[in-house]
């Protein structure tokens, strides 16, 4: 646990996301922002791990995350979500949204447009519960059942689904680029399809016996027909959405509600979740490393077989500078070909671009109970402590918030 950094922040952090990096670049990611709740004041909060100028009235150990700016929130900050490197979109308990600007250059924000009543009762605000974004598309969900889509280019609403549930939408995310999911607070999983005019989900799933209430989904960022939920109970259910009504696998997760759970942006073979008993796990499938293993071993070869047949001839004809610039432009073939041709030129959890088809892999995830054996878990945190509320995961940069008034940065995640 050497490589976590603990931070006091005298405020219960409800949100916390890794900004988007340069996928290009190999970089890891340096700065997260942070909601609060259940304070006097909430606020969004901007963070660095790295060299980066800081707020004067900010002190702590070498390696602990030191804030660069921050900005009064109005009600409880109950999701957040980058829009881009430089954008985020909050949903408060207010009923409003709310896009807010970072400002690299001298370490501020501002306030760039907000929907003030976007989800609402007949007489009061109701809460908006959940956000998603794949720019300049906002889709947002809340405890009025409805489900909105924006665009941060259009001040008024882009399309409403009035009556999207009958009761609480706890969260939202992309299944494919014109489909989402949502969870409720009756234990369903309900697809929508965005090329339909329908006011009615394409899809729903639900667990069996008692209803109980799901508050987080995300979906394996390759092979969309795999997602995961977690609940009220503390389970870890994972679905195929090819197939049958129910939960392809329930696992023991959490003591307590599950909070978040969030795959692996690059690497899905690992999955993080929390907890309001104070846990943070992460879970790894050992059977498919062993297949990308041998698959990376069997193209790597491939890769040296042939870079020894064309370096032989290229030598016998052309000058080792050009034998240079062409072992450049192989290599990167190569690594264009492993990554599967993708073009990902940021990468993050939120501003990904939503996946289109599936991929033919067999998934780890839905190997049944033979995948249980091979699941291992570790426990992130150093001991237990109040309800963690909030992770997010990009390259090896895990982040997480809690109700004890502290955010914990690992740098080193085994993934």
């Amino acid at each position: 646990m050497e490589s976590i950094n603990a931070k006091y922040v005298s405020q219960k952090i409800s949100k916390i996301r890794w900004r988007p990096v340069s996928h290009a670049a190999l970089q890891q990611p340096d700065i997260f922002v942070t909601g609060s709740w259940d304070n006097e004041d909430n606020k969004i909060s901007f963070w660095s791990t790295g060299n980066h100028e800081t707020s004067a009235n900010d002190d702590g150990f070498e390696g602990d995350p030191q804030l660069l700016c921050e900005q009064r929130h109005k009600g409880d900050v109950l999701e957040l979500q980058f829009l881009d490197p430089d954008r985020i979109v909050t949903a408060s308990s207010t009923g409003a949204v709310t896009i807010f600007r970072h400002h690299q250059n001298n370490q501020a924000i501002s306030l760039c447009h907000e929907w003030p009543r976007a989800h609402y009762y007949p007489c009061d605000n109701a809460p908006c519960t959940g956000v998603v974004c794949s720019s300049p598309e906002i889709v947002t969900v809340g405890e009025d059942g409805r489900i909105v889509v924006f665009r941060a280019d259009q001040e008024g609403v882009n399309r409403v689904i009035e009556n999207a549930d009958s009761s609480t939408i706890h969260a939202v995310t992309y299944l494919r680029t014109t489909e989402i999911l949502t969870v409720n607070s009756i234990g369903q999983l309900k697809m929508w399809d965005f090329r339909q005019q329908s006011s009615s989900p394409a899809q729903i799933l639900s667990l069996s016996g008692d209803r109980v209430p799901l508050h987080c989904v995300d979906r394996h960022p390759n092979q969309q027909h795999i997602v995961a939920t977690g609940g009220q109970d503390g389970m870890l259910c994972v679905w195929d959405m090819r197939q049958g009504s129910a939960p392809f696998s329930l696992m023991e997760a959490h003591s307590a509600e599950m909070w978040e759970v969030h795959f692996h942006p690059s690497n899905p073979d690992h999955l993080f979740t929390c907890s309001e008993d104070g846990s943070l796990l992460h879970w790894e499938t050992s059977s498919h490393s062993d297949i990308s293993y041998l698959q990376g071993k069997f193209l790597s070869s491939q890769c040296h077989l042939n870079l020894s047949m064309i370096s032989k001839n290229i030598l016998n004809k052309c000058s080792v500078l050009i034998f240079h610039v062409f072992l450049n432009f192989y290599f990167f073939i190569f690594l264009k070909c492993v990554s599967g041709g993708r073009n990902n030129s940021t990468t993050s959890r939120s501003a990904m671009a939503p996946a289109g088809g599936n991929q033919s892999l067999i998934s780890t995830w839905l190997s049944g109970e033979s995948s249980k054996a091979r699941l291992e878990t570790t426990h992130m945190l150093p001991s237990q402590t109040l309800s963690v509320n909030t992770l997010d995961v990009l390259g090896q940069c895990l982040a997480c918030g809690t109700d004890g008034e502290a955010i914990f940065v690992n740098r080193q995640v085994p993934v």
